[in-house]
């Protein structure tokens, strides 16, 4: 399984970006799907869950209602949608294939992308 992730760049406080997850490598529609970041010098944190269909979808509290987390089965793709970005939003973003236990723990994934690097700052 492979998972190419995309879409970090530097923006300005309040701004906007979308990352994308392409995987590869076993039936995408099948398994749950989250991302995760990590900032310099702290553990890996949940960001954000869906399942297999799309249907569900969580969150964490420090992004939700600015970013949303969505699926195309059809292009094996996930993404996330960021806006209002903080400068404490800074990470590198991982995508990550979920395999079983609590979705908002890095432990229930089994395959990861490369993470794609987010700073906001002005």
């Amino acid at each position: 399984v492979q998972l190419q992730a995309s879409g970090g760049g530097l923006v300005q406080p309040g701004g906007s970006l979308r990352l994308s997850c392409t995987a590869s490598g076993r039936s995408f529609s099948a398994y749950g799907m989250g991302w995760f970041r990590q900032a310099p010098g702290k553990e890996r944190e949940f960001v954000a869950y869906i399942n297999y269909s799309g249907a569900n979808k969580y969150h964490a509290d420090s992004v939700r209602g600015r970013f949303t987390i969505s699926r195309g089965n059809a292009k094996n793709m996930v993404d996330l949608q960021m806006n209002g970005l903080k400068p404490e939003d800074t990470a590198v973003y991982y995508c990550g294939s979920y395999s079983t236990g609590d979705y908002w723990s890095s432990r229930s994934y089994d395959y990861w992308g490369q993470g794609t690097l987010v700073t906001v700052s002005s």
